[in-house]
């Protein structure tokens, strides 16, 4: 009997043209298995295609809810967002679909796991990270690692390669936009992008949104309530997480909401161009930090703003299956308590305009923020407040006077 292989297919020319490789090369069964996280009509005529191609079985496993609950909404409610633009949402998808793969491959009693991501990106580690903290007896494969081996380099190659095997796809060799879509973004690279130099051109590029000079004159209002961190209505309407995501997305999307523009550090140590867009998940992060600061106090929101940046490294670098990154987690899960309530707020022209924020657990009075003297305030409190929290710049500066070196402060 031969030995399996599970494969993370797509359905791209990338990973059609792996499968008749890996039975030539390794003379595997090659299992294709295709992991739904939201990409709608990509999966179209996958079955067909993956069993042409010579793979003997194809999964298509949905974990758009997992996604959702287990891997996107801890990073929404730890603010975690890597290098103070993207929303990681390649990042949070690949542990996820690390998990299905191995869960298959112990299905299929598989020997060996094979991806197509290159040499030189983010997802070759995510994916292997997972694979190897989840299942360490398992192999990985990954083509693009071993040229000589898989002896294709562009796009002309694979279709030939897929050609003389007897597999006649529905792909050219015309360059378009390398892109990873999810329920949460996509993101877009290639073309144009691979310059810093250049303006992206988004008539081309959108899939999800409209640039925000093309969006209504008019604002779209929006309210949702949280409770304890998750948001469980949209405009007065109960749902699951993944359904008001696919809405935020068409509202975000419509008004021009979410679109970045990047050059972020990859871990491999280069420098990547790319352009996201995240609509849904800008608006849904933007609405969880306007209740959560109305909520939680000064010195919890500074600890969870550097809990979140390190969530942010650990998931964008795959460190998801770690006791760091669960520890953080369980952190973020004790600050989320007291995070319920309605926020509401405006979209308009790539903008998100606040509109009220309630709560039963917020921590604004009225009676202390104003300007008159109130039973928990007096004023005069404040002068002691001062001198003790000023002291030690009186005291260096009375030392600098004492000696005879000059005040650096008074230049």
């Amino acid at each position: 009997m031969k030995e399996k292989v599970v494969l993370a297919y797509s359905g791209g020319l990338d990973t059609t043209a792996i499968i008749p490789w890996l039975k030539e090369k390794f003379d595997y069964e090659v299992v294709c298995c295709c992991i739904d996280c939201g990409q709608e009509e990509e999966l179209d005529n996958l079955d067909e295609r993956a069993k042409l191609s010579g793979a003997s079985k194809l999964y298509i496993e949905d974990v758009t809810d997992e996604l959702c609950e287990d891997f996107i909404m801890p990073c929404v409610q730890a603010d975690a967002v890597y290098e103070n633009k993207y929303l990681l949402g390649t990042s949070m998808a690949r542990p996820c679909i690390a998990k299905k793969l191995v869960e298959v491959a112990r299905r299929e009693n598989a020997s060996a796991i094979c991806h197509g991501a290159t040499g030189k990106g983010n997802d070759q580690i995510r994916f292997e990270l997972g694979i190897k903290a989840l299942a360490p007896d398992i192999k990985v494969i990954a083509p693009w690692r071993m040229p000589e081996e898989f002896g294709m380099n562009s796009r002309e190659d694979e279709i030939a390669y897929c050609k003389a095997h007897g597999i006649d796809l529905p792909f050219d060799a015309s360059h378009s936009y390398s892109r990873d879509r999810n329920i949460w973004h996509i993101s877009h690279e290639g073309l144009e992008l691979e310059s810093p130099a250049n303006a992206p051109n988004y008539d081309d590029l959108l899939v999800l949104s409209v640039t925000p000079e093309k969006a209504p004159d008019e604002e779209t209002e929006i309210t949702m309530t949280f409770e304890e961190g998750f948001p469980k209505t949209l405009n007065g309407k109960a749902m699951k997480l993944a359904d008001i995501i696919r809405e935020l997305n068409k509202l975000g999307g419509a008004n021009g909401i979410g679109i970045i523009d990047i050059v972020e550090n990859r871990v491999v140590g280069m420098k990547s161009r790319g352009v996201y867009e995240t609509p849904g998940g800008t608006i849904l992060m933007e609405a969880h930090r306007q209740l959560e600061e109305l909520v939680l106090d000064r010195a919890t929101l500074e600890a969870k703003k550097d809990m979140g940046n390190k969530l942010a490294q650990i998931c964008y670098e795959g460190k998801w299956f770690t006791p760091l990154c669960d520890a953080i987690k369980a952190f973020v899960t004790e600050t989320q308590k007291v995070v319920t309530g309605e926020v509401r707020f405006k979209l308009y022209k790539g903008n998100i305009i606040k509109a009220g924020t309630t709560s039963p657990y917020s921590l604004y009075s009225e009676s202390l923020a104003s300007f008159t003297t109130g039973d928990l305030y007096d004023h005069k409190d404040a002068t002691g407040f001062i001198t003790l929290f000023g002291l030690p710049l009186k005291v260096r500066a009375m030392m600098y006077e004492a000696s005879d070196k000059e005040n650096p402060y008074k230049k």
